[in-house]
């Protein structure tokens, strides 16, 4: 086994529950980590015997483009599509993190983390 972690994908989207977030959007940041058997991508160096990231990122992107009132509706299905798309992953652990959220505060970031196993 062995662990492919994307980390930082930065993404501009329009998430939230205010009006406003849906029209001005938001500055995102997303983190994910897999857990795949990697032992014949070791051996082989060969793309197709392992998780590829190209994949991870793009899976990220397609569903940051979908706009959802809660981040954990969108960590949900990003878990989602990468456990349906990558049959490799095992486990996944996704967090999504709103930059300068609209909370009347001085907020650095909120973010939301889950993880989820695939059924056997």
């Amino acid at each position: 086994m062995g662990i492919i972690k994307v980390e930082n994908i930065r993404v501009y989207a329009f998430h939230g529950c205010l009006i406003e977030e849906g029209k001005i959007g938001s500055d995102y940041r997303v983190d994910v980590k897999v857990k795949a058997d990697l032992d014949k991508s070791s051996q082989s160096d060969e793309l197709g015997d392992t998780v590829d990231y190209v994949h991870l990122n793009k899976i990220v992107k397609e569903e940051m483009a979908i706009r959802s009132a809660l981040l954990e509706h969108v960590v949900e299905r990003i878990i989602n599509k990468i456990l349906n798309e990558i049959i490799l992953v095992q486990k996944c652990e996704v967090s999504v993190s709103k930059i300068n959220p609209p909370i009347g505060g001085n907020v650095e970031k909120v973010t939301v983390s889950r993880k989820k196993k695939r059924k056997i």
